[in-house]
């Protein structure tokens, strides 16, 4: 993986998907469906496998918070769009993660997560990535986990906190920030008054 994607715009593709409502889109096209949005690309191994199923409910679960940050969230594996409807109809206690409410995306060519650069190169699957892009198309957070390791869906949305309370206020997120705390003026004097008031609280 390369952090030279970061601010750079998010490598685009078309390839076939599973959308939300159950139906495939053989021409699902990441730049129109996220044009003017923030958007989360959530790479994971494979369908019908360990953690993966845990990581993908864990991200239904909380879309209703998605949506209301206008968030649009797509799940990115190497299996094919047929493998991603047998997942998703398979029931949760058989393994399966059942009628997810957001895109599964095929990359059965492995081209999307080569142009993101974390395809495992032993075994060809992705690591566990995300993306967070913002409005620009940008891509301002990325963070890999190895295979055995589950990320945590409230992690994520508090990047995204942070990235919508510095686009709307200017000011910077520092360390441990979460949503209703200050942020920081990118000055010396805004680092000396922040650090000041809050240094014993880090």
């Amino acid at each position: 993986m390369s952090a030279q994607l970061i601010g750079q715009p998010a490598p685009d593709f078309t390839t076939s998907a599973i959308l939300a409502n159950g139906q495939i889109d053989s021409h699902f096209n990441l730049a129109q469906h996220i044009r003017g949005k923030f958007a989360l690309i959530f790479f994971y191994p494979l369908d019908f496998t360990f953690v993966c199923p845990s990581e993908l409910i864990a991200l239904h679960n909380r879309m209703d918070t998605f949506k209301s940050m206008g968030i649009e969230v797509m799940a990115v594996s190497v299996d094919s769009a047929f493998t991603h409807l047998a997942w998703r109809q398979t029931p949760v206690k058989n393994g399966g993660v059942g009628p997810v409410a957001f895109p599964m995306i095929a990359d059965v060519t492995h081209q999307i997560c080569q142009a993101y650069g974390i395809q495992n190169p032993d075994l060809g699957v992705a690591y566990r990535a995300c993306f967070l892009i913002d409005k620009k198309g940008l891509i301002q957070v990325m963070t890999v986990n190895n295979l055995p390791l589950g990320r945590n869906i409230d992690e994520i949305i508090r990047s995204f906190e942070a990235l919508a309370f510095h686009e709307e206020s200017g000011e910077v997120c520092p360390a441990n920030w979460n949503k209703g705390k200050p942020g920081m003026k990118p000055t010396q004097a805004g680092v000396s008054e922040y650090l000041e008031e809050n240094a014993d609280t880090l």
